[in-house]
């Protein structure tokens, strides 16, 4: 057997949003939201995949949208490259879907709330070792949450996750498993069968079952995927390695002696600017300003969090940690 990636786009929603994928997400999201209880009992996939409508779907991120049995949303989201804003996104979809079930003269009561459930393919939250987070509404004292949640964000961050196949105990493990193994795999693992929801799931990406048609758009929509990540680490790292050249030329003119550690600093400065310059480029002189004075190892923090900068307030808000 060869099964196809969960991870790309097209394999993504049918897997888990197809007519006949209601009990694939129902247990799923019972294993990432719910910690493995059976909350969910049943629940409708809105506008499911159909493959007559290849074209139309997203090429950076695919959207499932479930309503459950209790009249709660759940947004299910697969993202496998890092975008600008993203964080702002996902909440902007999050606010959006629960602030669109009310028309003009209906009741507040109507509102039902609203899941965001995130899968990524790279590290969002650089501090945490988990691979699954859970945000809600919380007192910032006393860390008590807000008694109704009614908005709420779940990450799950495939890279985070180490286990292998005999280590797997719960069912949240084993779905993550699946996510980050299922290519790899040649027949369906005894102890992923055990979970009907799993081997189904496993069955339904199985390429032998795909269509020549099917099958191609998998492998077009592989590609695309390969050449869009290749792309973002080809300018990642060509700046870097700009700014590092950059750098070590305004080092040595620094001086060897008395002035090696002015000549590591003009370095460091020199290789930040120039990757905030691409950032922002147009904030410079407000950018020359920020930088100017920093320590060395306060740049150096700074050039190890260039990349998780999503706007402008972040940079501001990371030198102010910084500067403390």
């Amino acid at each position: 057997m060869k099964f196809i990636s969960p991870k790309i786009d097209y394999a993504f929603k049918k897997i888990f949003g197809s007519d006949q994928s209601e009990d694939i997400l129902i247990s799923f999201l019972n294993a990432i939201v719910y910690n493995g209880e059976s909350v969910i009992s049943s629940l409708t996939i809105v506008n499911p995949y159909n493959p007559g409508q290849v074209e139309t779907l997203k090429d950076s991120y695919l959207d499932i949208r479930a309503i459950l049995n209790s009249g709660e949303i759940v947004l299910i989201e697969m993202q496998v490259a890092r975008v600008a804003a993203f964080h702002k996104r996902v909440t902007y979809n999050l606010c959006k879907a629960y602030a669109n079930q009310l028309a003009s003269g209906d009741y507040y009561l109507e509102i039902t709330p609203v899941i965001a459930v995130t899968i990524t393919d790279f590290i969002l939250f650089k501090e945490s070792h988990k691979c699954i987070h859970h945000f809600v509404f919380k007192d910032k004292e006393s860390s008590s949450e807000y008694p109704e949640h009614e908005l709420q964000l779940i990450f799950l961050e495939l890279p985070r996750f180490v286990k292998k196949l005999p280590e797997l105990q719960t069912l949240a493990e084993k779905w993550i498993y699946f996510m980050t193994q299922a290519q790899d795999l040649e027949e369906i693992p005894e102890s992923l069968a055990e979970v009907t929801a799993i081997e189904k799931a496993l069955t339904i990406a199985n390429q032998a079952n795909l269509t020549p048609a099917e099958a191609e758009e998998v492998s077009r929509r592989a590609m695309q995927l390969r050449d869009e990540i290749g792309r973002i680490k080809y300018a990642t790292e060509e700046a870097r390695e700009e700014a590092l050249e950059e750098g070590r030329q305004a080092g040595r003119q620094a001086g060897r002696q008395e002035g090696r550690q002015e000549g590591r600093i003009t370095e460091a400065r020199a290789l930040v600017l120039r990757l905030l310059n691409k950032r922002f480029p147009d904030k410079t002189a407000e950018l020359n300003s920020l930088v100017e004075g920093l320590s060395l190892s306060a740049l150096e923090e700074l050039s190890d969090a260039m990349f998780e900068l999503n706007n402008w307030e972040d940079l501001l808000t990371l030198l102010a940690d910084i500067d403390q």
